[in-house]
């Protein structure tokens, strides 16, 4: 399972490579928000029976200033139009340069849609017929006010997951409120409104975790990218723009993080030290010798 990072998805990737170069295997891999982009990557190479070494330089080219295009350019019209489109479309930001880099990266593979990413025998697995896929993105769908896991509940919204594209659900996860636009999602029954998965559950790692009562076949592990709770001094939160900001960030950030000693989940957890680069950083930059 890799955790919602943003920006720091980078991070994550460093962390499985390393794995992947000591001879572990990811029969499944699921993520959420800037996880879900590493996760697919992850999955399709797989898949493939690639080498997970030139994933990561593609994630190294990546240019994640290129999430700052604005519609009206300049230093004064970009940000106007900006504001313009989050009063329209609900996000200052398109979040569309996903799919300049994500559909190349998986088609180069042969992986398109969720079809491609099937796990046609699997003997001994709890998981049910629909959710027997190596990969599971995480939404969060305002309309129904639920977490939605990608692809495992495409036929609630009368939907073929085999046909969906990898590269939409990853773009729906990564839809940080305000941020980027949500995606409109057309269903048989009108549309659904789809937003970061991150809002609901920033690190499911139990999404894999058997459901039968038998012992689990292999782990599941994790990778967090957030830090620690800070400490220092504390402030109380008094005006309701700042309860609702608050909130937002609390909800999109790693109010998780402070359990992870008290359950199972720590235990199979790798920790990623990120301090002091938040998700939504999109200048920061990687170069070869990251």
């Amino acid at each position: 399972m890799l955790e919602g990072g943003g920006v720091k998805n980078i991070a994550l990737l460093g962390a499985v490579t390393v794995l992947a170069e000591a001879g572990y295997t990811f029969p499944r891999v699921a993520g959420t928000s800037g996880g879900a982009i590493i996760a697919a990557g992850i999955a399709a190479y797989q898949k493939a029976g690639r080498d997970l070494g030139p994933l990561l330089d593609v994630s190294l080219r990546v240019d994640n200033s290129r999430f700052l295009d604005w519609r009206w350019p300049g230093r004064m019209l970009g940000p106007v139009s900006g504001a313009v489109d989050l009063l329209r479309r609900g996000g200052v930001q398109s979040g569309d340069y996903l799919y300049e880099f994500l559909r190349p990266a998986l088609e180069d593979v042969g992986v398109r849609t969720f079809a491609d990413l099937r796990i046609d025998d699997d003997p001994g697995s709890s998981l049910a017929e629909h959710q027997r896929y190596s990969l599971v993105i995480h939404v969060a769908d305002l309309t129904h006010k639920v977490l939605v896991r990608l692809p495992w509940d495409y036929p609630l919204y009368g939907l073929d997951a085999d046909h969906q594209p990898i590269a939409d659900a990853v773009r729906a996860s990564m839809s940080i409120p305000f941020f980027f636009r949500p995606v409109h999602v057309e269903t048989d029954h009108g549309a659904a409104t789809w937003v970061d998965g991150g809002l609901l559950a920033n690190y499911p790692i139990t999404v894999f975790d058997r459901t039968d009562g038998r012992p689990a076949r292999w782990p599941t592990w994790g990778v967090k990218v957030s830090t620690s709770p800070p400490h220092g001094e504390d402030r109380p939160v008094r005006t309701a723009l700042g309860l609702g900001i608050r909130c937002l960030a609390t909800m999109t950030g790693d109010w998780w993080r402070s359990s992870l000693g008290a359950d199972t989940a720590g235990r199979r957890t790798i920790q990623v030290d990120t301090s002091g680069v938040p998700a939504t950083q999109v200048a920061v930059t990687m170069g070869p010798g990251a």
